[in-house]
């Protein structure tokens, strides 16, 4: 709508209680109604004097919004004439279809374009503890008060220290600490250089997928696996490579029979997610040398090896690798709490100071004051008794969990028993579908995982990953009796 004055600027409201300028306010709302189109190019404003009075502010704010507005080329002055939509936003606006919709864009980069939920699914983080969720630990068992005596003392330790930017590579205190536990308890031998700090797993699997992988990069996935690290690596634009897993761990033969030309593997040897198998150590030299003749890298992702229940862990991949080829994922998400966000690789010599170069040049590291409580927890010998504790707790919770299915859930899914982990199996027993016992198991409270969710490819098994970590024995038998009760709703 045009009068001899200039458009009609109607919708402009100027909020006089605000903290912010009348003539920011102004600006603001003319700079919206120029770039959604309401103020076409070559539109012709009022006056100074005739907008001044319209709004009931000074000539000289009214001045000063449209020489703000000029500046940035939004408006154009004409002596003698006025001021104008600028004409070159004509070819900037993006013009509607006869049917009056914006165009969506259809050049989309090739991860957006393989980002569908099947095979790039949406992380489901648990918020709170309930039967049967995964991923969490026994948040009910943490020492608190320990943590924030730690956690006090470092805070008064020097400002600069604690409040500046981290070390990128990780704080040296905890990769030393890291290095003296894994060289005790699991077997690796590295130097702390070789240990690096990172803002949780799911940031150490993208730093290796973009610096160890061309896009299009074939990378051995076990299938059903992780969701976390499938992500990642697809993010990286890797070509996952599904290889199935059988009760000795991933299936290095079914992997070289479809691809033999891989760049990389992901496994989690210690404690097969989500089936639960420990890779026999004849699977695992047979993946070595797999990895050796195609010259690729293996990723073991070690979430939850703290907790082995009966005599001693089985090695790790890394400590019997002698070409160093593996990169060994810790996280203390798992034998600590998920909110710390801290994790850490460990990463062969020769790729050591190429991690390090990449780690200064475009991150900042975790946070230095959780680093130094961490390392603490570790070097006064806390983090050894909470996971001795928390050992003997996740083997009572195991076993009351295995002895209330076998008592109620009877025919309908067999519970797996583990020897290791915050985690096991169910298999679904009857012609139920996974996700409908899902949904009605939900609906009560108690959370299952399908397996499907976990697949890449379709798999014969059918059923649920089932943590018993984060809930006591009590609410473990209750759990079972309404997961019980859910599949008993869905019918024969």
């Amino acid at each position: 709508m045009k009068y001899a004055g200039g458009a009609l600027l109607p919708t402009l409201r100027v909020d006089r209680e605000s903290g912010r300028p009348i003539a920011v306010q102004l600006v603001s709302a003319i700079r919206e109604l120029v770039l959604s189109g309401v103020l076409a190019p070559g539109q012709r404003l009022p006056s100074s004097r005739t907008f001044a009075h319209d709004q009931g502010i000074s000539r000289t704010t009214a001045i000063s919004v449209y020489e703000s507005l000029t500046a940035e080329g939004l408006l154009v002055s004409r002596v003698g004439s006025g001021s104008y939509v600028s004409d070159v936003l004509k070819a900037k606006a993006v013009q509607p279809d006869s049917a009056g919709d914006v165009k969506q864009p259809t050049r989309l980069a090739s991860l957006a374009s393989r980002a569908s939920e099947q095979f790039f699914p949406r992380l489901s983080h648990p918020t709170k503890p309930r039967p049967f969720v995964t991923g969490l630990p026994a948040l009910d068992m943490f020492p608190m008060p320990l943590w924030a005596k730690l956690t006090a003392r470092h805070w008064r330790s020097a400002r600069g220290h604690m409040l500046g930017y981290p070390e990128p590579g990780g704080l040296r205190e905890l990769r030393q600490a890291i290095a003296a536990h894994l060289r005790a308890n699991r077997g690796i031998v590295c130097d702390p250089e070789e240990v690096f700090i990172v803002n949780g797993a799911q940031e150490a699997f993208n730093r290796i997928g973009s610096t160890l992988l061309d896009p299009g990069d074939a990378v051995w996935f076990e299938n059903p696996g992780a969701i976390g690290a499938r992500n990642s690596l697809l993010a990286c634009g890797a070509k996952l490579v599904p290889v199935p897993v059988d009760d000795e761990g991933v299936d290095v033969a079914a992997g070289l029979a479809t691809e033999p030309n891989f760049r990389l593997a992901f496994v989690t040897p210690s404690h097969q997610h989500p089936l639960g198998a420990v890779m026999s150590l004849q699977r695992r030299f047979e993946l070595l040398q797999a990895a050796d003749r195609a010259d690729a890298w293996i990723v073991e992702d070690d979430y939850d090896g703290e907790f082995y229940y009966s005599g001693h862990p089985p090695p790790t991949l890394k400590s019997v690798d002698t070409a160093g080829r593996v990169i060994y994922v810790g996280t203390f998400s798992k034998s600590l709490f998920p909110a710390l966000r801290i994790a850490f690789m460990v990463v062969s010599a020769p790729l050591s100071d190429v991690f390090a170069r990449i780690a200064g040049a475009a991150f900042q590291g975790a946070s230095t004051m959780l680093q130094s409580v961490v390392a603490s927890f570790i070097e006064e010998g806390h983090f050894a008794s909470h996971i001795r504790r928390m050992r003997k707790v996740y083997t009572e919770r195991h076993e009351v969990l295995v002895e209330a299915a076998a008592r109620r859930l009877a025919g309908a899914v067999a519970v797996k028993r583990t020897e290791s982990g915050i985690q096991t199996v169910g298999h679904l027993l009857t012609a139920h579908d996974e996700a409908s016992v899902a949904e009605a198991a939900a609906a009560r409270n108690v959370i299952v995982a399908p397996l499907a969710r976990f697949c890449i490819a379709p798999v014969a098994a059918k059923g649920f990953a089932i943590g018993f970590s984060t809930s006591p024995p009590s609410e473990i038998r209750a759990g079972v009796e309404r997961l019980a009760e859910a599949i008993d709703s869905l019918g024969a």
